[in-house]
């Protein structure tokens, strides 16, 4: 009885304390806003130069700390300014999230880009680090590139949307944070022990809804032992998710091989509920004909894609996303 009266005396004071924090969140970060327009607004009134707008920053930064204590730093007034002229609405992110996401968000230039890590934050509950690591890994350009212009407004617009077997697979997948050389100094027992090393930034890249079953994963077929690299089950597609390693290119008997490996997954190992398991050869490089070929007929949730050792060039990604929303005008 005692204890029963304890534990829901916690639980409400934990719920008033989230939701006064939320409440104070909210209202900092619209006062941040105001404070925005109001600069805004001073600057247009007095049709303020650029080099003049940056010394008023200054003068009102000094004036304000003595007034109000810290947090009117020029750079902060500065995020606040652009903070306004971003969001014309602040109802957009102010109950949703913290100052310091939002002065994650202002950084991007690109609409559509910063749209995509503002719905992903709000979702998957992404900290400021996280926000900072998929933005600097360029996570949106990267999958930008492998859709067309009604997928990157899609994904703009919704973020991450998982509802077949292809949503969760990339065309490539970058693995710089396992730090292994570009040379052919590394085997596939390598790649795979660093990617055990890293399992959480691994999961990262695979993206939402990955849990790690086990790795060589062991099944027998008339006596015979396979060992599948690296298995996972996918919790929002509910159902197993294979990954082959390869170090070069992929041939046509690893194929074969996935293929018999997902279909003793679908008859030994799912459960009623499970849905067909997935299978990745993840290889260094990728000869679409012969994969078009070794692949004819067969089940359609066995995928090749690549894999690469560093983050590709930004730039690059820039403009192969705005040749494809212009060429689909």
């Amino acid at each position: 009885m005692l204890n029963s009266l304890i534990a829901n005396i916690e639980e409400t004071v934990m719920k008033a304390k989230e939701k006064l924090a939320s409440s104070v969140n909210s209202t900092m970060t619209e006062t941040y806003w105001l404070i925005g327009r109001y600069i805004v607004e001073s600057e247009q009134n007095g049709n303020i130069k650029a080099t003049y707008g940056k010394r008023l920053l200054t003068t009102l930064s000094k004036e304000l700390s003595l007034r109000l204590g810290k947090g009117y730093s020029r750079p902060n007034l500065n995020n606040m300014r652009k903070f306004y002229l971003t969001y014309p609405d602040c109802q957009v992110v102010s109950d949703k999230l913290s100052w310091s996401h939002i002065c994650e968000l202002i950084k991007i230039d690109d609409d559509l880009e910063r749209s995509f890590y503002e719905k992903e934050t709000v979702k998957e509950r992404w900290g400021v680090r996280e926000l900072q690591w998929q933005m600097d890994t360029s996570l949106y350009l990267r999958l930008a590139v492998s859709k067309d212009k009604e997928g990157i407004l899609s994904l703009a617009k919704q973020g991450i949307e998982i509802q077949r077997p292809e949503d969760v697979i990339k065309n490539t997948y970058t693995l710089e944070f396992l730090n292994l050389p570009e040379l052919d100094r590394y085997t596939e027992g390598d790649l795979e022990q660093r990617i055990i090393d890293n399992l959480q930034s691994f999961l990262l890249k695979l993206g939402k809804g990955f849990t790690f079953v086990g790795r060589q994963y062991k099944i027998t077929v008339n006596n015979v032992q396979y060992h599948v690299d690296l298995v996972f089950y996918h919790r929002i597609l509910k159902c197993f998710v294979l990954i082959e390693l390869k170090k070069n290119s992929v041939k046509h008997e690893d194929i074969g091989q996935m293929n018999m490996y997902l279909g003793y997954f679908a008859i030994e190992e799912n459960m009623q509920d499970d849905n067909a398991p997935i299978g990745i050869i993840l290889s260094k490089n990728k000869d679409e004909l012969l994969v078009e070929y070794a692949t004819y007929g067969m089940d359609s949730n066995l995928f090749v894609a690549k894999y690469e050792l560093y983050l590709p060039n930004r730039k690059d990604l820039e403009r192969l996303v705005a040749n494809i929303l212009n060429n689909n005008d």
